[in-house]
């Protein structure tokens, strides 16, 4: 594996990069603010009220969702490529996020079911955040029962696409029984968002998404070993089932609280270890981890200052952005390299 030191160059534009990236982000919006104006706002320095409360409680805390987002979907993709050894794995294939639509169709869809004035109640911000995180938590938990079954770990691939394909089947049995009006606020949830947190939200969000970096973190050295094969990890001394569920575990936390504080991302997790890896030519998780994050915070920022249609009261949906701006950009550099780099 190639030293760090030869990739400190890249590593500092990333970072370069990312701050512009940041502050364009929260520059760019439906209303023109000034930079200047942008950077006192910051400081609360501003002569602006208005202004300054449009940056420090919506487009700040919207910046800080994006790189959270990016990142940890950008390094949840990568666990799941390295765990299955598969180009093709994304960060939901456990059916984390069939788990989560689940979840949240049983409250939006079926809240029907408990009449008008209860189904207002059931549905808030908070009833929708929790009901995906049951539900995806709920799959996870049935995967991994029926996964420690199996030795294989191709089998727990397969096994959360069944889970995944069956939470889908319910879905589709909800949505035919629903109203117009159901269906409409349950594709809103689908489309994603990066503005609806507040800064308490980002602080719980913030909290459980560092405890599934510090489990990637601690598991480096297994990620590192998984890529020479199960066998060979064996014969280093590596204890595959607890690499495995942690491995598992960590991707979970951050899947699954993005998926229920922004909804489901797409593209981002499958495409963002591939582009890293076009940049960052080898296979050291110590090198890969922190630029996969870096450079997923940055694509995640691109795409939304993209989706606030600047100077416009429109707001494309997120997920529209990441597929349009980031499938060509994957297929062309596929074509150009002629193979994946895995």
């Amino acid at each position: 594996m190639t030293p760090s030191r030869t990739y400190s160059r890249p590593f500092i534009a990333l970072i370069i990069v990312l701050i512009i990236c940041f502050f364009g982000n929260i520059s760019l919006g439906s209303v023109q603010i000034p930079f200047q104006d942008v950077f006192n706002s910051l400081i609360g320095n501003s002569d602006h009220e208005s202004w300054q409360y449009i940056i420090q409680n919506y487009r700040l805390p919207k910046a800080f969702t994006a790189i959270l987002v990016g990142s940890g979907l950008g390094i949840s993709g990568l666990l799941m490529q390295t765990l299955f050894r598969n180009p093709l794995a994304g960060p939901f294939v456990l059916g984390i996020s069939s788990g989560a639509s689940l979840g949240v169709a049983l409250v939006i869809l079926g809240s029907g079911l408990f009449g008008g004035v209860l189904a207002s109640v059931l549905i808030s911000k908070w009833t929708v955040v929790i009901a995906a995180s049951v539900g995806s938590f709920l799959v996870l938990l049935a995967v991994m029962i029926v996964s420690s079954r199996v030795r294989d770990t191709m089998a727990i691939l397969i096994i959360g696409l069944m889970f995944g394909s069956i939470t889908a089947a319910v879905v589709s049995v909800l949505s035919y029984f629903s109203s117009a009006e159901q269906l409409q606020q349950y594709i809103f949830w689908g489309f994603g968002s990066l503005g609806n947190l507040s800064w308490n939200e980002l602080l719980i969000f913030f909290v459980i998404y560092c405890f599934g970096i510090l489990m990637t973190i601690t598991s480096i050295k297994a990620l590192n070993t998984f890529l020479l094969g199960e066998n060979y990890a064996k014969s280093l001394g590596l204890n595959i089932k607890q690499s495995r569920f942690i491995i598992i575990i960590a991707t979970s936390l951050l899947a699954g609280t993005i998926t229920a504080f922004a909804g489901p991302i797409a593209f981002i997790g499958l495409a963002i270890p591939h582009m890293t890896r076009q940049i960052f030519n080898t296979s050291n998780h110590k090198i890969l981890l922190p630029a996969v994050f870096l450079f997923g915070a940055i694509v995640m920022l691109i795409c939304d200052s993209i989706a606030q249609l600047p100077t416009s009261d429109y707001t494309l949906p997120i997920n529209a952005i990441t597929s349009l701006i980031g499938a060509p950009v994957v297929i062309w550099l596929l074509v150009r390299q002629r193979k994946m780099i895995f």
